[in-house]
């Protein structure tokens, strides 16, 4: 029998495939699938056809077992491209060996082999596909389920400070008015963080040539009195000439405002923050000027990683940042970075 075959040359089999492998360029093969991913599969093909020699009628697909050990494969880091290279490579093996032995092998049961072989690769596949749609459906429910919890806490912050305000036993020009403000322009980034996120994720982007000057009028309205309310002076230094972009309107509307929110958010009271815009060759600059005091050492590549915060402020959820360059990034530009040791940072889009 052909199970009988494999078992008795398991140890030759194994050396032949392994060989295989390493001969293999794309994908590249790793230390754990030549030390055990080989053995796996030549495991799972033996109780494969041990299990149809027992019965009368040969199983019409590997089934549940294919998708355990597919599961398997899949946490212990295997590709779907190895786990298909592999029981490529350990067909070819049993082939050339029996050939080479002359082994007494019908050609049923070859048949059965490949047709083993064939259910074993298409349900890795399927289950990759699975795995894959998994995942992305917990981190969309993670995603979910983070922006549910910071809209909850800033609605809660706003009912709260709303009563307080509705008895009448502060005075809306004092602080419990500033927090209910606050809570409310914070209401407003989460959602325009979300809408962005949204029009990234859905590939909605729309890049068009438009005169710069407009949306910089656009962007700096707001951000005014945003940083008249934190204290802080905003500076918006025209551009020289009329100079145009092409990009996502409202992308690069929400990166620049994400990036001045950023700006006013640690830039101490009483400082300046300045928008500017210049030529470049054939690029245009967008800079956003802090005086945030500069940073520490190695935190400038930290900022634009999700999550990451920039020092004791830990108000919202780091993700401004990343969302600009992945906006910025997505219209075929770039944003960086240049720390100003003792004074703050500058921003260029």
């Amino acid at each position: 029998m052909l199970s009988d075959f494999l078992s008795n040359n398991r140890e030759s089999l194994i050396v032949r495939a392994r060989a295989k492998v390493l001969q293999r360029r794309v994908p590249l093969p790793t230390d754990y699938e030549l030390q055990h991913g080989v053995p796996l599969f030549l495991n799972q093909l033996i109780e494969t056809l041990q299990m149809e020699g027992k019965l009368e009628r040969p199983l019409p697909e590997m089934g549940p077992d294919a998708v355990h050990h597919a599961k398997d494969l899949f946490k212990q880091g295997f590709t779907v491209g190895q786990v298909v290279h592999d029981y490529g490579d350990l067909c070819q093996a049993v082939t050339e060996l029996a050939e080479e032995l002359k082994a007494k092998i019908t050609t049923d049961e070859f048949h059965t082999l490949n047709r083993c072989l064939d259910d074993v690769t298409a349900e890795a596949v399927t289950e990759y596909g699975r795995q894959r749609e998994l995942e992305a459906s917990n981190a969309e429910t993670e995603r979910l389920g983070t922006f549910a919890h910071e809209l909850r806490n800033l609605i809660q912050a706003a009912v709260l400070s709303f009563q307080m305000l509705r008895r009448g036993t502060v005075g809306v020009s004092g602080s419990t008015g500033n927090a209910h403000e606050r809570t409310l322009r914070q209401l407003c980034d989460l959602i325009d963080r979300t809408l962005a996120e949204v029009r990234l994720e859905s590939k909605i982007q729309q890049d068009v040539r438009f005169p710069l000057s407009p949306l910089i009028d656009e962007v700096a309205f707001p951000a005014n009195l945003e940083a008249r309310n934190r204290g802080v002076e905003l500076v918006v230094v025209p551009p020289e000439g009329p100079l145009e972009v092409e990009a996502d309107w409202h992308l690069l509307a929400s990166a620049i405002s994400n990036i001045l929110q950023n700006a006013f958010k640690f830039t101490h009271r009483d400082g300046r923050v300045s928008l500017r815009t210049l030529a470049h060759g054939d690029r245009i600059l967008i800079e956003v000027e802090d005086e945030c005091g500069g940073l520490p050492p190695g935190k400038a590549d930290e900022l634009f990683r999700p999550f990451s915060q920039r020092a004791t402020d830990r108000s919202g959820l780091g993700l401004g940042l990343a969302i600009s360059r992945r906006a910025v990034e997505q219209s075929g530009g770039s944003v960086r970075v240049r720390d100003l040791p003792g004074k703050g940072c500058v921003f260029t889009i």
